[in-house]
């Protein structure tokens, strides 16, 4: 989108509004998500993605606030907004007759994950439509409440979740907000738009465009993507398994351990333990308690994912070496990716199985032992 030329479309961000439900300190527009300011998050993608102006609709009072959230960005205009949503988006599409851009980008600016996706799909709908709107397919059942009752049901097929930015022809746009006489406020600016007669497209929306609204979408206080590492030594020896990366392997020898022994695994439990500050595995699963004794380590990386789960992250991507002189890992590696993976929860595209020598030297070297590390992204859901 780099090479559209300047000010062929401008943006606008509603954070006009108190967003007290939120539960934070300050409106939650100004409140801390991921490292940044909440109206950050999306003016950055919306500057990235070549809007220009980029008009944002700021409470009474907290220009002090804003200047600061939104330091250092190109473009960026800041209005008092109105008493409702509706009043705030006119008084900024107003603000935008000067700059007169073709198209007009209105976002709320509770949604800070804006892929640049989304408003590529928004401004190519207004080729052919004046307004477009990205929605997301209803997948659950529905039904209409009668008070506490189930009433009739109702056809998802039908419907759609509304998001936003919405994006229309600005002149249009304009002209319906102030042609308004609807007897209340419009739920959005798509249904101002076809109360004047304009008809608005349905683009693809995005699952990441998720509207903050309550203190627990503010839970994962920690940053976007969190970083760990492990290591882990086992000793071979004659008459036990051998097991690596949840895969069971013919070998003469196999790992001496209290469980299973699985140096792979457990140098992975290690990195995702690590990267939510849990600890290490011996923390959790002590050598010292009999009922670990020749446990799987599957239970092991299970009992760590979901720790990350609920600390608020997901797996990003394993990265995982494993340093013997015997057996090969070549032949077993696909099986071992395919393992990880299902015990992780993640695509088996995200799993790295890696293997080398020490060219003989050290314990390894001499076939005493196997070692393994490991590394790990969590990324932020």
């Amino acid at each position: 989108m780099a090479d559209r030329p300047p000010h062929r479309f401008a943006a606008i961000i509603v954070a006009a509004g108190q967003g007290l439900r939120a539960g934070q300190a300050v409106p939650k527009q100004f409140a801390m998500w991921r490292g940044k300011p909440v109206v950050r998050h999306s003016a950055e993608a919306l500057v990235a993605a070549g809007a220009d102006p980029v008009v944002i609709a700021i409470p009474e009072g907290a220009d002090e606030a804003a200047n600061a959230a939104l330091a250092g960005l190109p473009g960026i205009r800041l209005i008092t907004g109105g008493a409702t949503r509706q009043s705030s988006v006119r008084l900024a599409l107003e603000a935008l007759k000067c700059a007169a851009p073709l198209f007009v980008l209105i976002h709320d600016a509770a949604r800070p994950r804006l892929p640049q996706s989304v408003i590529e799909r928004l401004l190519e709908a207004l080729a052919t439509l004046p307004g477009a709107i990205p929605v997301l397919a209803v997948v659950d059942s529905l039904a209409v409440a009668d008070g506490d009752l189930m009433g009739a049901p109702a056809r998802r097929e039908d419907l759609r979740r509304v998001q936003t930015p919405q994006a229309f022809r600005y002149p249009d746009i304009l002209a319906a907000h102030c042609a308004w006489s609807g007897a209340s406020e419009a739920g959005d600016d798509a249904q101002v738009a076809r109360a004047a007669g304009l008809e608005v497209a349905l683009v693809e929306g995005d699952e990441a465009l998720h509207k903050l609204t309550f203190a627990s979408d503010f839970g994962a206080a920690g940053p976007a993507i969190r970083i760990g590492t492990g290591y882990d030594v086992h000793r071979l020896a004659a008459g036990e398994e051998l097991w690596l990366c949840g895969v069971r392997i013919d070998h003469d020898k196999g790992l001496v351990g209290h469980s299973d022994a699985d140096v792979a695994i457990h140098a992975l439990v290690d990195a995702i333990l690590g990267a939510i500050g849990a600890g290490d595995i011996g923390s959790h699963f002590p050598p010292s308690d009999p009922k670990w004794k020749g446990a799987s380590s599957d239970r092991f990386l299970t009992h760590a994912v979901s720790l990350a789960v609920k600390a608020g992250y997901r797996i990003g991507n394993v990265d995982l070496t494993v340093i013997c002189e015997a057996p090969k890992i070549g032949p077993h590696r696909e099986s071992m990716r395919l393992r990880l993976a299902e015990l992780l929860g993640t695509g088996i595209d995200a799993v790295s199985v890696k293997a080398t020598t020490t060219e003989q030297l050290g314990f390894t070297g001499r076939g005493e032992g196997i070692a393994a590390q490991a590394a790990v992204t969590l990324l932020c859901d």
